[in-house]
């Protein structure tokens, strides 16, 4: 469902793929072949929310914001199967565990990894192109040339997924 809050309509690109039953309301800008997949909430009714092109946001995560601090998705980002993400900057190619929260004024560095079920506590910086994993999290390493090819793998498949979906629902 796709609501407006008071004078905003959320600005979903048309390449973009949205779930039946995902909710998008308020200040949502939502960039090109981006995704959101299956019961997804995204609320752009405190602060504004705004996801690049080819952003994929999995199954049942939520994202909001606190008074005044945007929340950031730069391209290319893959958020996993039900991650909260509040008032936070994630950076472009970076990849966002299963499971895991990433709190206000925490920021994602570019091509880094937050492993499954991390906690990402409020003004953290994890910086680019490593993995962070834990509560709160810890920068482990930094990626490797595999990790980096998995996450571009994830990525694609993401991208063309959204589009065949799309196709779907345009018959």
């Amino acid at each position: 469902m796709i609501y407006p809050y008071k004078e905003h309509m959320p600005d979903i690109h048309p390449t973009a793929f949205v779930a039946d039953n995902a909710t998008i309301t308020g200040d949502v800008v939502i960039g090109e072949q981006s995704s959101i997949w299956f019961s997804v909430v995204i609320r752009g009714d405190v602060a504004p929310t705004r996801i690049g092109n080819r952003v994929n946001i999995q199954d049942l995560s939520c994202l909001h914001q606190s008074s005044n601090r945007t929340l950031l998705i730069e391209d290319d980002a893959t958020i996993g199967h039900q991650v909260t993400l509040h008032s936070a900057v994630i950076r472009k190619n970076a990849l966002i565990g299963m499971g895991s929260i990433i709190l206000d004024g925490a920021e994602i560095g570019e091509g880094a990894f937050i492993g499954a079920g991390s906690l990402v506590p409020p003004g953290k910086i994890i910086p680019p192109g490593h993995l962070a994993f834990g509560r709160p999290a810890k920068v482990i390493r930094p990626l490797t040339e595999e990790d980096r090819q998995d996450m571009q793998r994830i990525r694609s498949e993401y991208v063309a997924k959204g589009q065949y979906y799309k196709s779907l629902q345009q018959t």
